[in-house]
């Protein structure tokens, strides 16, 4: 073999080829940031299942929502609604509910992270970047209350933090917001089956 292709072959850049589900949850979400999208947290009367809100609106759980509906037709509303319903006393009691919510309960973070979590999904919260893997879900508490959730993208900064894909006011955006020192959930999560209507 010429010594200019063995040279050629050592300067083509070396990835970790990400697996399907990955690529599927990372092209779905960044979909979601060609997408015109004003942030509305308003609660609003879904259909069942597969309900959305308008979708020039959204918070930034619907960017979960809709990426893992997009790309793998999984339907975190009916998820959450029926693991809430058998499992309500598992799930957080922040706004006085006595019963499920097929309206709005997927639609909030901390319900979203016990969802993840009774899935078996959470892994390490860790402050190397290079443990959040494309297509990984993360979420925070934001000043101390606020709770946010995104995606973890495939692109990176010049430091190698990968981007992260989120609707926090503006819309869905993809940009630099790892936030390690303000996580509060770490989540791989590929549906094993589509949860149909």
């Amino acid at each position: 073999m010429p010594r200019y292709f063995l040279t050629l072959l050592l300067l083509l850049p070396v990835s970790a080829s990400a697996d399907s589900s990955s690529e599927a949850i990372v092209s779905s979400a960044r979909e979601r940031t060609y997408a015109s999208v004003r942030y509305d947290p308003k609660y609003v009367k879904l259909t069942y299942p597969n309900g959305d809100v308008s979708s020039d609106t959204g918070v930034c759980t619907d960017v979960v929502i809709r990426t893992y509906r997009n790309a793998f037709g999984f339907d975190f509303q009916k998820a959450v609604h029926e693991d809430m319903k058998a499992n309500f006393n598992a799930y957080p009691k922040i706004w006085g509910l006595k019963r499920a919510d097929k309206n709005i309960d997927h639609r909030r973070v901390p319900n979203l992270e016990k969802f993840l979590k009774r899935q078996g999904a959470a892994v390490p919260m860790t402050n190397k970047p290079e443990d959040y893997q494309p297509g990984d879900i993360v979420s925070w508490r934001l000043g101390g209350r606020l709770a946010h959730i995104g995606i973890v993208s495939d692109k990176k900064t010049f430091d190698g933090t990968p981007l992260i894909i989120h609707n926090i006011g503006q819309g869905p955006v993809e940009d630099n917001i790892l936030w390690v020192d303000k996580m509060t959930g770490h989540f791989r999560f590929a549906p094993s089956s589509t949860n149909p209507n």
